[in-house]
């Protein structure tokens, strides 16, 4: 009994001793299941949410402590909203700075804000007008697992401040000019990471 207690331990400390711990700096990769705002039609008034659909993200990161600790990324992201009239293609900068805690072994969790630059927005072959904010602020919030140098982490990112866009002229009947569309991110974001 007593061997099978010790050796029970001794796995249990190989596996924190495996937690990813430390200050350093690394990159990562994922996907993003995404759906931006709203969509308002002008003439009815009404709005339509849109549909969810995949998209990916790449960056690097920082990260500062080990039982409680700063991370901030920097990360490209695209992303698609399906609405009856077409899709909001969305290409960003996000600046996440994450304030996390280790809760047990390699188990973490974090929050904190997101700071996001539209590098460019398309919706469907419509002209589109200047968007309101190119620097937007949300809010992430979510928990990872640290393996040694990998970490794996799941996050939902809600963004705050308004944006629109809204739209010139098209060859869509469907749309009217000044319809609009919020680009606003709702997400829930998976990500792979390794730690230099």
């Amino acid at each position: 009994m007593k061997k099978t207690i010790l050796m029970a331990f001794a796995l249990l400390a190989c596996g924190f001793a495996l937690a990813q711990t430390g200050s350093g700096f690394g990159i990562k990769a994922g996907i993003n299941y995404a759906g931006n705002g709203d969509f308002f039609d002008s003439a009815q008034d009404a709005f339509r949410a849109p549909d969810r659909n995949v998209g990916y993200h790449v960056g690097v990161f920082g990260k500062l402590g080990n039982r409680l600790y700063i991370r901030p990324e920097l990360v490209y992201t695209s992303t698609t909203s399906g609405y009856d009239e077409g899709d909001l293609k969305i290409n960003k900068l996000d600046l996440p700075v994450l304030f996390g805690a280790k809760i047990i072994g390699p188990l973490n969790i974090f929050v904190g804000p997101s700071f996001q630059y539209l590098l460019n927005t398309e919706f469907a072959d419509v002209d589109i007008d200047e968007v309101e904010n190119d620097v937007t602020v949300g809010l992430n919030l979510g928990a990872g697992v640290n393996l040694g140098k990998f970490g794996v982490d799941v996050r939902y990112e809600r963004g705050f401040s308004e944006n629109e866009i809204t739209f010139l002229n098209n060859n869509l009947p469907s749309i009217n000019t000044n319809d609009r569309v919020d680009t606003r991110p709702d997400q829930v974001i998976l990500s792979l990471s390794y730690k230099f």
